[in-house]
């Protein structure tokens, strides 16, 4: 089953990389799984501004970033988006894929790891709002690391031996929860065709 790593936040010196490459190793592990990173600096959109939305759009996407992006996300089985929460909601960056792209994302798996204030808890319930409209399938595990941990890495402190090691088992529970859900949704898209 194919998993992409979504990237969520593309400012300069970023933490999102951090925990998205930490997951991105634990989802590895999983003989299960093929999984990919997905960095969205590789794929510059506009701000959504088509006169159509994509829900009801027949025509294909007409930029050309835009249908590198699409095509990616059609590879996919199933998906981890890593964001920081931006007073109290998601990265404008990461809304405006969700908004240029439509039935790449439709019945698929979704799950978050997420950082910031409460350990980015209201942008995850806000991201699972956005993939319910996307008619994707948001897990019930998330991954929130905690400010201070967050604080903590990016100024170098308890780098030893991993810092984000205190949250393997809910990484496993995550994971755990992410394949189950991929699977399902990938055999009854399937049965679909």
């Amino acid at each position: 089953m194919k998993i992409l790593v979504i990237v969520g936040s593309t400012r300069q010196n970023r933490f999102s990389e951090k925990p998205a490459k930490w997951i991105f190793e634990e989802a590895k592990k999983r003989k299960e799984l093929d999984v990919e990173m997905v960095d969205l600096r590789d794929y510059p959109l506009p701000f959504f501004d088509e006169p159509i939305s994509p829900a009801m759009a027949k025509e294909p996407y007409t930029n050309k970033n835009v249908q590198k992006l699409a095509g990616k996300i059609s590879e996919a089985d199933g998906f981890i988006i890593v964001s920081p929460e931006y007073n109290h909601g998601y990265p404008a960056v990461l809304k405006n894929v969700f908004d240029y792209v439509y039935k790449e994302w439709n019945k698929k798996a979704i799950g978050f790891v997420s950082y910031g204030s409460v350990g980015g808890a209201r942008v995850v319930e806000q991201l699972r709002q956005v993939a319910i409209e996307l008619q994707m399938a948001p897990i019930r595990y998330a991954i929130h690391i905690p400010p201070q941990q967050s604080f903590d890495v990016m100024s170098g402190k308890n780098q030893e031996p991993n810092p984000f090691d205190v949250l393997k088992h809910q990484a496993d529970s995550f994971l755990d929860n992410l394949t189950w859900w991929t699977r399902a949704l990938k055999k009854a898209r399937e049965s679909d065709k």
